[in-house]
């Protein structure tokens, strides 16, 4: 596995860009210099990530969520440790 996480990836697993190796590593996302932990998907190369709008669902019971752009970027956590230490 590589030490750059995808371009895209979706916590949904009826996605195609879900991928389960990578969130089990662990994916941090940090979106306009501030760091979230409630994205649902990102794209690095677009530039926007998927947030959940409140406690809200959509007609098959999955969360709302809403498009934001901006500047995203995507690390491992486990990279965060070893530039730590």
């Amino acid at each position: 596995m590589s030490d750059t996480p995808p371009d895209r990836l979706s916590t949904d697993p009826r996605s195609k860009f879900h991928d389960k190796a990578v969130l089990e590593r662990g994916v941090g996302i940090r979106f306009k210099g501030e760091e979230k932990t409630n994205v649902e998907e990102y794209c690095i190369s677009e530039g926007w990530v998927r947030l959940p709008v409140g406690r809200s669902l959509d007609r098959r019971g999955q969360p709302m969520t809403l498009k934001v752009k901006g500047e995203v970027e995507a690390y491992f956590y486990d990279q965060v440790n070893r530039e730590e230490t």
